[in-house]
Protein backbone atom coordinates (compact mmCIF):
# COMPACT_ATOMS: atom_id res chain seq x y z
CA UNK A 1 0.00 0.00 0.00
CA UNK A 2 1.31 3.48 -0.78
CA UNK A 3 1.81 5.83 2.21
CA UNK A 4 -1.33 7.81 1.37
CA UNK A 5 -3.49 4.68 1.51
CA UNK A 6 -1.85 3.58 4.78
CA UNK A 7 -2.70 7.00 6.21
CA UNK A 8 -6.32 6.59 5.09
CA UNK A 9 -6.54 3.13 6.72
CA UNK A 10 -5.17 4.58 9.98
CA UNK A 11 -7.68 7.44 9.73
CA UNK A 12 -10.56 4.96 9.50
CA UNK A 13 -9.24 3.15 12.60
CA UNK A 14 -9.18 6.45 14.48
CA UNK A 15 -12.68 7.39 13.29
CA UNK A 16 -14.09 4.02 14.34
CA UNK A 17 -12.20 3.99 17.65
CA UNK A 18 -13.49 7.44 18.65
CA UNK A 19 -16.96 6.37 17.50
CA UNK A 20 -17.38 4.40 20.75
CA UNK A 21 -17.06 7.65 22.72
CA UNK A 22 -19.72 9.16 20.46
CA UNK A 23 -22.04 6.22 21.15
CA UNK A 24 -21.42 6.59 24.89
CA UNK A 25 -22.40 10.27 24.72
CA UNK A 26 -25.60 9.51 22.81
CA UNK A 27 -26.61 6.76 25.25
CA UNK A 28 -26.46 9.32 28.05
CA UNK A 29 -29.51 10.99 26.48
CA UNK A 30 -31.48 8.38 24.51
CA UNK A 31 -32.57 4.82 25.42
CA UNK A 32 -30.72 2.14 23.39
CA UNK A 33 -33.49 0.81 21.12
CA UNK A 34 -34.76 4.28 20.31
CA UNK A 35 -31.19 5.48 19.65
CA UNK A 36 -30.70 2.73 17.06
CA UNK A 37 -33.97 3.69 15.35
CA UNK A 38 -33.01 7.38 15.43
CA UNK A 39 -29.49 6.79 14.13
CA UNK A 40 -30.50 4.70 11.14
CA UNK A 41 -33.71 6.64 10.52
CA UNK A 42 -31.73 9.85 10.01
CA UNK A 43 -29.43 7.99 7.63
CA UNK A 44 -32.20 6.14 5.79
CA UNK A 45 -34.10 9.25 4.65
CA UNK A 46 -31.35 10.75 2.42
CA UNK A 47 -30.36 7.24 1.32
CA UNK A 48 -33.84 6.52 -0.08
CA UNK A 49 -34.04 9.95 -1.71
CA UNK A 50 -30.61 10.23 -3.32
CA UNK A 51 -28.89 6.83 -3.55
CA UNK A 52 -30.02 4.14 -6.01
CA UNK A 53 -30.99 0.82 -4.48
CA UNK A 54 -28.13 -1.68 -4.83
CA UNK A 55 -28.57 -4.35 -7.48
CA UNK A 56 -28.61 -7.29 -5.04
CA UNK A 57 -31.16 -9.85 -3.94
CA UNK A 58 -33.56 -8.49 -1.35
CA UNK A 59 -32.90 -11.29 1.14
CA UNK A 60 -29.18 -10.44 1.35
CA UNK A 61 -29.93 -6.74 1.76
CA UNK A 62 -32.33 -7.56 4.61
CA UNK A 63 -29.82 -10.02 6.09
CA UNK A 64 -27.10 -7.39 6.02
CA UNK A 65 -29.38 -4.85 7.63
CA UNK A 66 -30.58 -7.25 10.34
CA UNK A 67 -27.09 -8.57 11.10
CA UNK A 68 -24.80 -5.58 10.75
CA UNK A 69 -27.29 -2.80 11.36
CA UNK A 70 -29.65 -4.34 13.91
CA UNK A 71 -28.26 -7.26 15.93
CA UNK A 72 -24.77 -5.75 16.15
CA UNK A 73 -25.97 -2.46 17.57
CA UNK A 74 -28.67 -3.99 19.75
CA UNK A 75 -25.97 -6.03 21.50
CA UNK A 76 -23.46 -3.16 21.58
CA UNK A 77 -25.86 -0.43 22.72
CA UNK A 78 -27.59 -2.59 25.32
CA UNK A 79 -24.24 -3.81 26.65
CA UNK A 80 -22.84 -0.29 26.93
CA UNK A 81 -26.08 1.04 28.44
CA UNK A 82 -25.86 -1.75 31.04
CA UNK A 83 -22.40 -0.59 32.07
CA UNK A 84 -19.92 -2.43 29.84
CA UNK A 85 -16.83 -0.18 29.47
CA UNK A 86 -16.64 1.84 26.27
CA UNK A 87 -13.03 0.94 25.50
CA UNK A 88 -13.48 -2.78 26.11
CA UNK A 89 -16.56 -2.75 23.86
CA UNK A 90 -14.33 -1.70 20.95
CA UNK A 91 -12.15 -4.71 21.73
CA UNK A 92 -14.83 -7.37 22.18
CA UNK A 93 -16.43 -6.38 18.85
CA UNK A 94 -13.26 -7.63 17.14
CA UNK A 95 -14.63 -11.13 17.76
CA UNK A 96 -16.67 -10.52 14.62
CA UNK A 97 -13.61 -11.64 12.61
CA UNK A 98 -13.39 -15.20 14.05
CA UNK A 99 -17.19 -15.45 13.93
CA UNK A 100 -17.05 -14.49 10.25
CA UNK A 101 -14.45 -17.19 9.56
CA UNK A 102 -16.63 -19.84 11.22
CA UNK A 103 -19.81 -18.74 9.45
CA UNK A 104 -17.90 -18.57 6.17
CA UNK A 105 -16.81 -22.18 6.62
CA UNK A 106 -20.40 -23.26 7.36
CA UNK A 107 -22.39 -21.28 4.80
CA UNK A 108 -19.82 -20.38 2.12
CA UNK A 109 -17.76 -23.58 2.39
CA UNK A 110 -14.59 -21.56 2.78
CA UNK A 111 -11.54 -23.59 3.75
CA UNK A 112 -10.84 -23.61 7.49
CA UNK A 113 -7.04 -23.76 7.54
CA UNK A 114 -4.87 -24.66 10.52
CA UNK A 115 -3.80 -21.02 10.83
CA UNK A 116 -7.41 -19.89 11.07
CA UNK A 117 -8.32 -22.57 13.62
CA UNK A 118 -5.37 -21.56 15.82
CA UNK A 119 -6.23 -17.88 15.47
CA UNK A 120 -9.86 -18.48 16.39
CA UNK A 121 -8.83 -20.57 19.41
CA UNK A 122 -6.51 -17.81 20.62
CA UNK A 123 -9.17 -15.13 20.13
CA UNK A 124 -11.74 -17.19 22.06
CA UNK A 125 -9.23 -17.81 24.85
CA UNK A 126 -8.53 -14.08 25.11
CA UNK A 127 -12.24 -13.35 25.09
CA UNK A 128 -12.74 -15.81 27.95
CA UNK A 129 -10.07 -13.96 29.95
CA UNK A 130 -11.93 -10.69 29.42
CA UNK A 131 -15.20 -12.41 30.37
CA UNK A 132 -13.71 -13.85 33.55
CA UNK A 133 -12.40 -10.42 34.50
CA UNK A 134 -15.78 -8.79 33.89
CA UNK A 135 -17.61 -11.64 35.60
CA UNK A 136 -15.48 -11.11 38.67
CA UNK A 137 -16.88 -7.59 38.89
CA UNK A 138 -20.44 -8.86 38.52
CA UNK A 139 -21.09 -7.78 34.92
CA UNK A 140 -21.45 -10.94 32.83
CA UNK A 141 -24.60 -9.89 30.96
CA UNK A 142 -23.24 -6.66 29.44
CA UNK A 143 -20.20 -8.62 28.24
CA UNK A 144 -22.36 -11.32 26.61
CA UNK A 145 -24.52 -8.67 24.95
CA UNK A 146 -21.48 -7.14 23.25
CA UNK A 147 -20.38 -10.62 22.13
CA UNK A 148 -23.83 -11.04 20.56
CA UNK A 149 -23.24 -7.72 18.81
CA UNK A 150 -19.98 -9.10 17.36
CA UNK A 151 -21.89 -12.14 16.12
CA UNK A 152 -24.41 -9.84 14.42
CA UNK A 153 -21.54 -8.07 12.64
CA UNK A 154 -20.36 -11.48 11.37
CA UNK A 155 -23.84 -12.25 10.03
CA UNK A 156 -23.73 -8.95 8.19
CA UNK A 157 -20.34 -9.81 6.71
CA UNK A 158 -21.62 -13.13 5.35
CA UNK A 159 -24.76 -11.48 3.94
CA UNK A 160 -22.70 -8.82 2.17
CA UNK A 161 -20.44 -11.53 0.71
CA UNK A 162 -23.47 -13.45 -0.60
CA UNK A 163 -24.98 -10.23 -1.98
CA UNK A 164 -21.90 -9.55 -4.16
CA UNK A 165 -22.87 -5.88 -4.68
CA UNK A 166 -21.45 -4.15 -7.76
CA UNK A 167 -21.31 -0.94 -5.68
CA UNK A 168 -20.53 -1.93 -2.06
CA UNK A 169 -21.05 1.58 -0.66
CA UNK A 170 -24.65 1.58 -1.93
CA UNK A 171 -25.25 -1.64 0.01
CA UNK A 172 -23.72 -0.08 3.12
CA UNK A 173 -26.01 2.94 2.85
CA UNK A 174 -29.17 0.97 2.05
CA UNK A 175 -28.51 -1.26 5.04
CA UNK A 176 -29.69 1.73 7.09
CA UNK A 177 -33.21 1.35 5.66
CA UNK A 178 -33.77 -1.98 7.47
CA UNK A 179 -33.37 -1.20 11.24
CA UNK A 180 -35.48 1.97 11.90
CA UNK A 181 -39.04 0.60 11.84
CA UNK A 182 -38.35 -2.68 13.72
CA UNK A 183 -36.25 -0.85 16.30
CA UNK A 184 -38.87 1.85 16.80
CA UNK A 185 -41.51 -0.84 17.36
CA UNK A 186 -39.28 -2.65 19.88
CA UNK A 187 -38.52 0.65 21.59
CA UNK A 188 -42.22 1.43 22.00
CA UNK A 189 -42.87 -2.04 23.45
CA UNK A 190 -39.81 -2.33 25.71
CA UNK A 191 -38.78 1.21 26.61
CA UNK A 192 -42.25 2.71 26.35
CA UNK A 193 -43.56 5.98 24.90
CA UNK A 194 -42.95 7.81 28.19
CA UNK A 195 -39.22 7.13 28.25
CA UNK A 196 -38.92 8.06 24.58
CA UNK A 197 -40.83 11.29 25.14
CA UNK A 198 -38.70 12.26 28.13
CA UNK A 199 -35.50 11.73 26.12
CA UNK A 200 -36.86 13.89 23.29
CA UNK A 201 -38.29 16.59 25.58
CA UNK A 202 -34.91 17.09 27.26
CA UNK A 203 -32.94 16.73 24.03
CA UNK A 204 -33.06 20.46 23.30
CA UNK A 205 -31.15 21.56 26.38
CA UNK A 206 -27.49 22.47 26.62
CA UNK A 207 -26.82 19.28 28.55
CA UNK A 208 -27.94 17.23 25.53
CA UNK A 209 -25.47 18.82 23.11
CA UNK A 210 -22.85 16.04 23.55
CA UNK A 211 -25.52 13.45 22.72
CA UNK A 212 -26.37 15.19 19.43
CA UNK A 213 -22.70 15.71 18.60
CA UNK A 214 -22.12 12.01 19.23
CA UNK A 215 -25.08 11.07 17.04
CA UNK A 216 -23.92 13.27 14.16
CA UNK A 217 -20.41 11.89 14.51
CA UNK A 218 -21.70 8.31 14.40
CA UNK A 219 -23.74 8.95 11.27
CA UNK A 220 -21.41 11.16 9.22
CA UNK A 221 -17.89 10.24 10.34
CA UNK A 222 -18.31 6.74 11.73
CA UNK A 223 -20.69 5.35 9.09
CA UNK A 224 -20.54 7.43 5.90
CA UNK A 225 -16.93 8.64 5.85
CA UNK A 226 -15.32 5.70 7.67
CA UNK A 227 -17.18 3.00 5.76
CA UNK A 228 -16.74 4.88 2.47
CA UNK A 229 -12.95 5.05 2.83
CA UNK A 230 -12.81 1.42 3.98
CA UNK A 231 -14.79 0.17 0.98
CA UNK A 232 -12.61 2.29 -1.32
CA UNK A 233 -9.45 0.70 0.13
CA UNK A 234 -10.89 -2.84 0.00
CA UNK A 235 -11.57 -2.44 -3.73
CA UNK A 236 -7.94 -1.45 -4.40
CA UNK A 237 -5.99 -3.84 -2.18
CA UNK A 238 -6.27 -7.47 -1.02
CA UNK A 239 -8.49 -7.95 2.02
CA UNK A 240 -5.55 -9.49 3.90
CA UNK A 241 -3.62 -6.24 3.48
CA UNK A 242 -6.40 -3.86 4.55
CA UNK A 243 -8.19 -5.88 7.27
CA UNK A 244 -5.33 -5.89 9.85
CA UNK A 245 -5.65 -2.11 10.17
CA UNK A 246 -8.94 -2.73 12.00
CA UNK A 247 -6.79 -4.02 14.88
CA UNK A 248 -6.01 -0.36 15.60
CA UNK A 249 -9.69 0.31 16.42
CA UNK A 250 -9.63 -1.15 19.97
CA UNK A 251 -6.26 0.50 20.59
CA UNK A 252 -7.84 3.88 19.81
CA UNK A 253 -11.07 2.97 21.61
CA UNK A 254 -9.39 1.89 24.86
CA UNK A 255 -6.93 4.81 24.79
CA UNK A 256 -9.57 7.49 24.22
CA UNK A 257 -11.91 5.97 26.82
CA UNK A 258 -9.00 5.95 29.26
CA UNK A 259 -8.19 9.61 28.57
CA UNK A 260 -11.74 11.01 28.32
CA UNK A 261 -13.82 8.77 30.58
CA UNK A 262 -11.14 7.58 32.99
CA UNK A 263 -11.82 3.91 32.20
CA UNK A 264 -8.82 1.85 33.30
CA UNK A 265 -8.95 -1.79 32.19
CA UNK A 266 -7.53 -4.27 34.67
CA UNK A 267 -4.41 -6.39 34.04
CA UNK A 268 -6.41 -9.52 33.15
CA UNK A 269 -8.55 -7.54 30.72
CA UNK A 270 -5.44 -6.09 29.03
CA UNK A 271 -3.84 -9.53 28.72
CA UNK A 272 -7.06 -11.02 27.35
CA UNK A 273 -7.41 -8.12 24.93
CA UNK A 274 -3.87 -8.62 23.63
CA UNK A 275 -4.57 -12.34 23.10
CA UNK A 276 -7.81 -11.50 21.24
CA UNK A 277 -6.02 -9.06 18.92
CA UNK A 278 -3.18 -11.50 18.24
CA UNK A 279 -5.60 -14.33 17.50
CA UNK A 280 -7.69 -12.21 15.14
CA UNK A 281 -4.59 -10.93 13.36
CA UNK A 282 -3.16 -14.45 13.07
CA UNK A 283 -6.41 -15.85 11.68
CA UNK A 284 -6.80 -13.07 9.11
CA UNK A 285 -3.19 -13.04 7.90
CA UNK A 286 -2.76 -14.34 4.37
CA UNK A 287 0.28 -16.22 3.11
CA UNK A 288 2.83 -14.09 1.30
CA UNK A 289 2.22 -16.03 -1.90
CA UNK A 290 -1.46 -15.00 -1.85
CA UNK A 291 -0.53 -11.34 -1.50
CA UNK A 292 2.16 -11.32 -4.19
CA UNK A 293 1.06 -9.55 -7.37
CA UNK A 294 0.56 -11.77 -10.37
CA UNK A 295 3.41 -11.59 -12.89
CA UNK A 296 2.72 -9.36 -15.84
CA UNK A 297 2.71 -11.45 -19.02
CA UNK A 298 5.23 -10.28 -21.56
CA UNK A 299 4.29 -9.89 -25.17
CA UNK A 300 6.01 -12.39 -27.49
CA UNK A 301 9.11 -10.99 -29.11
CA UNK A 302 8.67 -9.90 -32.71
CA UNK A 303 10.48 -12.12 -35.23
CA UNK A 304 13.74 -10.72 -36.52
CA UNK A 305 13.45 -9.23 -39.99
CA UNK A 306 15.37 -11.01 -42.71
CA UNK A 307 18.31 -9.03 -44.07
CA UNK A 308 17.68 -7.43 -47.50
CA UNK A 309 18.92 -9.28 -50.50
CA UNK A 310 21.69 -7.38 -52.30
CA UNK A 311 20.47 -5.74 -55.46
CA UNK A 312 16.77 -5.95 -54.52
CA UNK A 313 14.67 -2.77 -54.77
CA UNK A 314 14.05 -0.93 -51.51
CA UNK A 315 10.51 -0.33 -50.44
CA UNK A 316 10.18 3.17 -49.13
CA UNK A 317 7.31 4.29 -46.97
CA UNK A 318 5.09 6.88 -48.61
CA UNK A 319 5.70 10.41 -47.47
CA UNK A 320 2.99 11.86 -45.25
CA UNK A 321 0.56 14.14 -47.04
Amino acid sequence: MPPRHIALACLVAVLWGVNFLAIHASLEQFPPFFLIALRFGLLAIPTILFIPRPNVKLRWLIGYGLGFGTLQFVGLYLGMAAGFPTGLASLVLQMSAPFTVLLGAIFLREKLTTRRVVGIALAVAGLLLVGVARGGSGSWWPFLLVVIGAFGWAIGNISSRLAEPPKPLHLTMWMAVVPPIPMLAVSLLVEGPEQIWVSLATAWTVAAVPAWVGLVYTILLGTVLGSGIWVWLMKRHPAGVVAPFSMLVPVVGISTAWLVLGERPGPLELVGGAVVLFGVLWASKMPAAALAPAPIPRAPAAPLAEPPIPGSPRLEAPAPR
